[in-house]
């Protein structure tokens, strides 16, 4: 079974109320090594996404990943909206204009955004951002999707990866952003853009198991 255009929409419902709901958790860790505003700015961000989605109603996946590309960037504060828009809109051109989204499609999906925050951000893994959950994101992806798994399962790999790679940044010192002029100071602190990442691959992989 794939997944719809409404399937993604309600998808990124699920996203953003997670986000929501960890709101705080993210301040508290970008208060650590950044700015303090993660968890407010990704809030106010996937709110309007929602608001946006429901009122244009979108009829492909990669119209709904685009228009949520647009609205990321437009209000999401700090490095965070280019990043996750240009992830989105990443996403979307993989997808093209599809009706339904297969496994392998998601996993291409994913690694456009990847790609995307990777050439945006000049980030690599191991500098403590949001590419350290997306790249082992990634791969358990490409692997679920070539052993034949359809999207559900797919995106349920992949999250699980995420959180293992944001939670991986503990340790790590910061190469990347404004964590980076911590210095040795960054490390025992996750990284927030990781842990959102992780947050929200799991409540679209979440969504998507629901819909089976």
């Amino acid at each position: 079974m794939g997944c719809t255009a409404h399937d993604v929409i309600v998808a990124l419902r699920s996203a953003a109320a997670v986000v929501a709901e960890h709101r705080d958790e993210l301040i508290r860790l970008d208060r650590a090594i950044g700015d303090a505003d993660h968890g407010e700015n990704m809030d106010r961000g996937f709110r309007a996404v929602v608001a946006k989605v429901d009122t244009a109603a979108p009829e492909t996946p990669g119209a709904v990943l685009k228009l949520t590309a647009t609205v990321l960037i437009s209000t999401v504060g700090g490095a965070s909206g280019p990043l996750y828009g240009t992830a989105f809109l990443r996403a979307a051109a993989a997808v093209s204009d599809v009706t339904e989204l297969d496994g392998p499609t998601v996993a291409k999906a994913l690694r456009a955004g990847m790609e995307g925050v990777i050439a945006r951000g000049r980030a690599a893994t191991g500098d403590k951002t949001m590419v350290d959950a997306l790249a082992p994101a990634v791969e358990a992806a490409k692997s679920a999707a070539e052993a034949g798994e359809g999207p559900a399962k797919v995106l349920s790999v992949a999250a699980d990866a995420a959180h293992q790679g944001a939670q991986a940044t503990e340790p790590l010192v910061a190469r990347k952003g404004r964590a980076s002029y911590l210095g040795e100071r960054s490390a025992g602190h996750i990284d927030p853009g990781a842990r959102s990442t992780a947050l929200i691959l799991s409540a679209i992989a979440e969504t998507a198991r629901s819909r089976q």
